[in-house]
């Protein structure tokens, strides 16, 4: 095992005896053991058994002056460095009803679904992260703005005597009712900008967080409004404590009102002033109550009169409607690659120190609340017992033990025996003092080292002994009350994929995950963990410089690919430490034809936010915040035009370098991939026309890239944005990030690459 990428400190030569010097030296030993032996030529018998044994002898100095694999792996035990386990992949499950329930349905933890199986694929089985409540919402408030504000403040309150009314009864009933109202105008301005909000009713015991809910609104059919029903100019958000976040309406065509229109409703049989259209909307699970400082409390939707895009009708009219109900019909909730074993019996104890059990399945997951050993004694009551990393801190009362998560090895306390001399003599040695003599801590008397006499009687295998971590009494069954096993790269499977559950749950219908799971990472490799062996000594996961705070963000979790630690005096504040963060993607099973888009791949999630901060919380200095964010993500859209060798001028060759263009130029324009060495394109370093032209010509086919633009895209709250002129150099900022991608679904942005092809 050769570690090329650490740095060679000099090497102690046990023995620097070469071949010719086995030789010779054993040839000037002939006269002294055999004077008899005459002929030391080459030739003779006796010289060639001389030297096959000193080319063995040879051989077994090489090897004595290297460190084996073994001993190497042994060292990296000894610093208590572990192997990390798996990380499981992640992603969101929404689940669909039959119909819309009276009662709240729950989604239990630990809710497996899986991928169909097939002939030559197992099954790839999620579990949930937590309980999912499908709640019955209620419409507490109907208000609407002239402008869409961060925080509204100048609301018009639109209920009626009559609605206020209903909204009583519903309370004090089934929420299943209309919300009746007068004639009511959602935009009273009839401007862009104009929005009307409804506020739902806070219920702590069944919250209605992830919900997916129908909003149904009457109206009149055929009401001139000016607007493409395909197309209107809309935006459905959601407060979700610190923004208004505007994907609850996963695609058009869950808005079956085409922008309150009530368009050819009545030719599918259906009348819009009785049984209404509905909007589907997936609440996300971030969704706190609150007021605004104003008297309407409680969970705040609102829809927006956006500005027209190109060639989009506005409204010439403000849309009416004449009621509003609202039912939940399915929820959305976390959920990690992974199987769940409850109440596993290990074994049962014999009293002896150093135990050991072995669990059923692994790797082992990192614990969360609940999982942990109980020891159920004969006739007493059940211990709970408590994992640690190591017994160093464990006395002979602690009930600790530890897992091994590669090995799924569950490991209780030993016991370490000393020799009691040992511990004597080295009291002795405490109590010396200068001038060779010794001084009794419980007498004045002072005497000559070798008068000393042990004060002891005992025999020398009499033997101290110390035990870490309390010992199962005999006789008692171990539980592990629960754990969860699974984790890798296999994990992160596309979306659409999840729609099997496998057990039944009254009035659930379907499943499906609608994002692609992420964050799957395999278990750590004895070369990976050298890696950061290093960076362990060093810093001793504590974070003082920069550097460290990278470092430490980095270890707190295997989800982290990257963490910059922001230097730069004009964007730092003083007793904050700001981290851009890149989560790790399993690039393995991305489709390069396409890129890696920033928003699906390289968000910073909550989960892994708060585990990243939980980590770096005892591992900071004192008074020091810590904030993390995502880089400024820059995307860059490359236009050129390729000349080809004249051999591969036909359509089958063509289509093939254009695939392969795409793959180079998507995987060198990554946070993860990309650059000149494909470890990542650098924080801040912009890209330029000179680069893509090198790039090109690793390209076998490609003669020369004639013309070569770059333009560059910005992200803005509205989405994004392409310039329209090209630029020799895309300069993402100092806290920006260089990406590419296509965008299939919205190809009029241009996202993507263009490539022409000439001879």
């Amino acid at each position: 095992m050769d570690f090329d990428f650490l740095p060679e400190l000099p090497k102690s030569n046990l023995d620097d005896r070469s071949f010719e010097d086995l030789v010779e030296e054993c040839i000037l030993r002939i006269p002294r053991y055999c004077p008899e032996w005459t002929n030391h030529n080459p030739g003779d018998p006796g010289i060639t058994l001389i030297e096959l044994f000193a080319w063995l002898t040879d051989q077994m100095l090489m090897r004595f002056n290297q460190v084996p694999r073994r001993n190497y792996v042994a060292f990296l035990e000894l610093l208590g460095i572990r192997l990390n386990p798996p990380e499981p992949a992640c992603c969101e499950l929404t689940f669909y009803l039959t119909q819309a329930q009276p009662e709240p349905i729950r989604i239990p933890y630990a809710t497996e679904v899986a991928t169909v199986r097939t002939e030559t694929q197992e099954a790839i089985i999620f579990s949930t992260d937590e309980e999912l409540t499908i709640n019955n919402p209620r419409i507490r408030h109907f208000l609407t703005a002239l402008t869409a504000e961060d925080r509204p403040e100048n609301l018009q309150d639109k209920e009626s005597a009559r609605a206020r009314e209903n909204s009583n009864s519903n309370n004090s009933n089934s929420n299943n009712q209309w919300w009746n109202l007068e004639e009511s105008r959602l935009f009273e301005g009839q401007r862009p900008n104009n929005c009307f909000y409804l506020v739902l009713q806070e219920d702590i015991e069944n919250p209605i967080i992830g919900n997916v809910i129908a909003l149904t609104f009457r109206g009149q059919a055929a009401t001139s409004t000016g607007i493409n029903p395909d197309d209107p100019p809309l935006k459905w958000e959601a407060w979700n404590g610190n923004n208004w976040q505007s994907t609850i309406l996963r695609k058009q065509e869950d808005d079956r009102t085409k922008g309150f229109s009530f368009s050819n409703l009545g030719q599918q049989g259906t009348n819009p002033l009785i049984d209404g259209a509905d909007v589907i909307l997936h609440l996300p699970q971030q969704l706190p109550s609150t007021d605004f400082g104003t008297a309407y409390r409680g969970h705040w939707i609102r829809c927006v009169y956006t500005y027209p895009k190109e060639l989009q009708s506005s409204y010439s009219n403000s849309p009416t409607i004449l009621g509003i109900k609202v039912r939940s019909i399915g929820g959305a909730v976390n959920a990690s690659e992974c199987v769940r074993i409850e109440n596993e019996l290990l074994g049962v104890s014999d009293g002896k120190a150093g135990q050991s059990f072995q669990l059923q399945a692994k790797p082992i997951l990192k614990r969360k609340q609940g999982e942990r050993i109980e020891v159920r004694p004969i006739n007493r009551p059940v211990e709970i017992w408590h994992e640690v990393t190591d017994f160093a801190d464990s006395g002979p009362e602690d009930l600790h033990y530890t897992i091994d998560a590669q090995t799924g090895t569950v490991q209780f306390g030993p016991l370490i025996r000393e020799p009691a001399q040992l511990k004597q003599r080295t009291r002795e040695r405490s109590q010396i003092q200068p001038g060779s003599t010794i001084v009794r801590r419980n007498s004045t008397e002072a005497r000559n080292l070798s008068n000393i006499q042990p004060d002891y009687a005992s025999s020398s295998n009499e033997a101290l002994e110390r035990q870490y971590g309390k010992v199962p009494p005999p006789g008692s069954e171990i539980y592990m009350t629960a754990y969860r096993t699974g984790g890798g790269s296999r994990g992160n499977v596309q979306a659409e994929k999840l729609v099997v559950i496998k057990r039944a749950i009254p009035y659930v219908k379907s499943v499906v995950n609608y994002q692609a799971a992420t964050g799957g990472i395999d278990p750590e490799s004895l070369d990976d963990a050298v890696i950061r062996v290093p960076q362990i000594l060093r810093t001793r996961a504590s974070a003082i410089t920069p550097e460290d705070f990278e470092n430490v963000a980095k270890a707190a979790s295997r989800a982290v690919a990257r963490a910059h630690c922001i230097t730069d005096a004009m964007n730092s504040t003083p007793g904050r430490v700001t981290l851009l963060i890149v989560p790790k993607v399993d690039t393995e099973t991305i489709d390069f034809r396409l890129g890696m888009n920033p928003d699906r791949y390289f968000t910073l999630n909550s989960q892994l936010e708060t585990e990243v901060l939980e980590y770096m919380k005892d591992r900071k200095p004192l008074g020091v915040q810590v904030k993390l964010q995502e880089p400024e993500y820059v995307g860059t859209s490359v236009t050129t035009e390729a000349v080809i060798e004249p051999k591969y001028n036909n359509p089958r060759a063509i289509e093939h370098i254009r695939t392969q263009l795409l793959i180079a130029l998507y995987r060198f324009l990554n946070p993860l991939t990309g650059g000149s060495e494909g470890k990542g394109w650098d924080l801040g370093r912009p890209v330029s026309r000179s680069d893509i032209f090198a790039l090109a010509q690793k390209i076998p086919g490609i003669r020369y890239l004639g013309m070569v633009e770059l333009f560059e895209l910005r992200k803005y709250p509205s989405g994004w944005f392409r310039e329209d002129f090209p630029l020799d150099m895309v300069n993402p900022g100092s806290l920006g990030l260089i990406c590419s991608w296509a965008d299939e679904e919205n190809s009029r942005l241009r996202l993507g690459h263009s490539i022409e092809f000439f001879e």
